[in-house]
């Protein structure tokens, strides 16, 4: 096909579906087949923090979760779908979110920075398996585990 090409970071996040302000990805630093390094700061003026929790906000798990979705799997399935397919196959199909076995070893607050590394497991018939790992600025794991989403025909 004459339309597979190599997307940018940039080209990839502007394809990124989530929008604010259920978007948690800021910044692609690396991107190749195997892996995508992406960073995160926390608002603190959003609007989770007010009930969770009130005098201690912590970003709840599920939206960093929902991060290292954002962060690895929804860009490296798009990166990885216009260069196997093609542009024009590629937008038809919306990669959603199927697998999580992760473990939380830390927490991020409002205002903290994260930086999500995503390794390929595998990439096959538009699925794709990634073991993911969000850090703070200074090293410190917070969580990690497998994330795997599917592309589907929008």
């Amino acid at each position: 096909m004459a339309d597979k090409r190599i997307l940018t970071p940039d080209e990839v996040l502007q394809l990124v579906p989530q929008q604010p302000p259920f978007r948690f990805i800021d910044e692609i630093l690396e991107m190749d087949d195997e892996h995508i390094l992406a960073s995160y700061r926390w608002d603190p003026a959003s609007d989770f923090y007010r009930g969770h929790f009130p005098d201690n906000p912590v970003t709840p798990g599920v939206i960093m979760i929902e991060s290292m979705a954002q962060c690895g799997m929804v860009p490296l399935a798009l990166y990885l779908t216009y260069k196997e397919f093609g542009e024009s196959e590629a937008q038809k199909f919306q990669t959603i979110f199927t697998e999580c076995d992760v473990e939380f070893t830390g927490m991020a607050r409002p205002g903290d920075r994260v930086l999500t590394l995503t390794k390929r497991v595998y990439w096959r018939r538009k699925k794709l398996k990634a073991d993911v790992e969000m850090k703070l600025e200074d090293g410190t794991v917070i969580c990690a585990g497998q994330l795997a989403g599917i592309g589907v025909m929008k």
